[in-house]
């Protein structure tokens, strides 16, 4: 029983039919910010949204019955079991930002799908190999950001007049959202030279440090893909020598019955 459920859990209409209950549930939930639909069709989606909810929770059933414990050694079957339990607490009183949460439902495809658990696994195998990009980054804004403050922080209290304004400013300007006519320009007009900051800055953080950040998630992202790809090699190959061996072994037997029906 429980070998045919595992084939029906992971068989491909499975995973189509489930991907197909997320979609039409994030849908639902959608419907459900819009006071007037709600208004409308209220009961309609509330009944979806209930109906939908216990086909997760029979799912999750299943699959906990199918797998045993081993559901609860995989990560993305604690994640899916995390997002139905979430749905199941009653969303009143100190529980009411638990409904804002039901849209976690939706991160089910990434469970759902292999190829989004391959992007996902190869940032968490990126995370290593973050650490000291992060740690040379935060000496690059602690060191720019006492800089800017002891620079600037007299004549734009609001931008540089302490060590956590300016980091939030270094951060603005990180990300080049109206860092030149919002931020450096205005502070150009009583430090002319103030370019020779921030642009050395721009490139460092911008341009250098996020680069880096990137170079390491393409690579861990390369490295899954090789990891999938060199499993799937290793399984096709193990499928082939078992087919070679069984043909061997029936070409043994055909040619032992041909030596017995030699003599007669």
């Amino acid at each position: 029983m429980r070998q045919r459920l595992v084939q029906l859990l992971t068989s491909r209409r499975w995973e189509q039919a489930i991907v197909a209950v997320i979609l039409l549930n994030s849908l639902v939930l959608g419907l459900e910010t819009d006071a007037g639909l709600v208004a409308r069709f209220g009961p309609v989606l509330h009944a979806l949204d209930m109906i939908i909810l216990a086909i997760f929770v029979v799912e999750i059933a299943l699959r906990i019955y199918a797998f045993g414990p081993g559901f609860f050694r995989d990560p993305w079957s604690l994640f899916d079991f995390f997002v139905v339990a979430i749905a199941l607490v009653p969303a009143s009183g100190p529980f009411q930002v638990l409904r804002a949460l039901r849209i976690l439902r939706a991160l089910r495809l990434v469970s759902t799908l292999p190829a989004l658990r391959r992007v996902v696994g190869g940032l968490v195998a990126a995370l290593p190999g973050m650490s000291s990009i992060v740690a040379l980054m935060a000496m690059l804004f602690y060191v720019a950001a006492v800089m800017a403050t002891n620079l600037f922080g007299a004549a734009f209290p609001d931008w540089f007049g302490s060590l956590g304004a300016s980091l939030y400013t270094l951060f603005q300007v990180m990300t080049l959202e109206s860092w030149s006519m919002g931020i450096v320009r205005p502070v150009m007009t009583a430090f002319p030279l103030a370019w020779l900051f921030f642009v050395p800055f721009i490139l460092l953080s911008t341009y250098a440090v996020l680069n880096l950040f990137i170079g390491v998630i393409v690579s861990a992202m390369q490295e899954e893909t090789e990891a999938a790809a060199s499993t799937d090699r290793q399984a096709l190959h193990d499928d082939t020598a078992s087919i070679l061996a069984e043909v061997r072994a029936l070409r043994a037997e055909v040619a032992a019955l041909r030596q017995a029906d030699g003599p007669k």
